[in-house]
């Protein structure tokens, strides 16, 4: 039995997302499971020593630039000769294109499990997948991700980077993939302030290493918080997870280190400024803060202004307490 399982999103939190529907299918047909995915969701870092994932095939496409190996008509049949070499019995498509469902077919793969064809609008990212499963086995599953890292990685990086067990460990994702998902780095400042009162912290910086990022992490690590900090930038992602896992808590933008950190299962308060509540709420370890006087949000509310310290801190405390 091999199966083939394509996600053609291209963010890491939309990976995520789907993970549990892609371990299911693996666990359901008691095989390993193929993924076709984007490079930028960065699966091979992220789940590539996973067992139930036997292979991770790239899809060379980008839309924007018109581009790639499996770009248009000609990439439509190149991806069709790499598919036909590896003999798929099923495959499960997690969107509703006609040009991946007659890629299938031509690739000689003889069952297909898709969303409807031509719904692609409004269509809902979590609910359109449940109806999936739902629609091709009568079952229905937690939405709530998880990602495995070895106990050996957590261990080591424990005595690498001395986790004390009297400080609180906290990663601020402090990036984000747009200027308006990036909460003001002053309002992180003064959540520190205010939590470095009550407590004994260390701050581990999640941020990309682009320009914008950096500069971003420098106000931190230039400030009097500069011996509290530890920042990412520069690790791989796989670096990264042992790092995140042995944290007590996350406070992120709607970015990957809070997709990431909740699906190690560290709570994870996530800052929704401009992008619907749904991607920082769908896990059991998210807790959203939302711009003060709103009860909704979802793309252009720009409310990162409206973002609260006070709150986020108090949101802290109560989950720390709690812990």
């Amino acid at each position: 039995m091999k199966v083939l399982v394509v996600q053609n999103r291209r963010g890491i939190g939309d990976l995520i997302i789907y993970l549990p529907y892609i371990f299911y299918i693996s666990e359901k047909f008691a095989t390993p499971v193929s993924l076709l995915v984007q490079k930028n969701c960065r699966a091979e870092e992220l789940i590539g020593n996973d067992p139930r994932i036997s292979q991770i095939i790239i899809l060379d496409r980008d839309d924007e630039k018109k581009s790639g190996e499996h770009y248009g008509i000609k990439g439509s049949i190149n991806l069709i000769k790499t598919l036909k070499k590896e003999n798929f019995n099923k495959s499960f498509i997690f969107n509703s294109s006609l040009r991946y469902y007659m890629v299938m077919k031509f690739a000689g793969i003889k069952e297909i499990f898709q969303y409807p064809l031509g719904r692609k609008k409004n269509q809902h990212i979590i609910k359109a997948a449940q109806n999936l499963i739902t629609d091709s086995f009568n079952e229905t599953i937690n939405p709530t991700p998880s990602l495995n890292i070895s106990e050996s990685l957590i261990e080591n990086i424990k005595k690498k980077i001395f986790f004390e067990s009297d400080t609180t460990h906290i990663l601020l994702g402090i990036g984000g993939s747009g200027p308006t998902k990036r909460i003001p780095i002053e309002t992180f400042m003064n959540f520190m302030e205010l939590i470095s009162k009550k407590r004994k912290c260390k701050f581990y910086l999640g941020a990309g290493n682009n320009e914008v990022e950096i500069e971003l992490a420098n106000k931190i690590i230039n400030s009097k918080f500069k011996n509290f900090c530890i920042p990412l930038n520069k690790m791989s992602i796989s670096e990264t997870l042992p790092i995140i896992k042995n944290c007590n808590l996350a406070i992120c933008n709607d970015t990957s280190f809070s997709h990431i950190a909740s699906a190690l299962s560290i709570k994870t308060i996530v800052l929704m400024s401009d992008t619907p509540k749904l991607y920082g709420s769908y896990s059991d370890h998210m807790y959203p803060i939302l711009p003060e006087g709103t009860t909704h949000v979802t793309h252009n509310t720009l409310g990162k202004e409206k973002i609260n310290a006070l709150e986020i801190y108090t949101k802290a405390e109560s989950i720390l307490n709690t812990s």
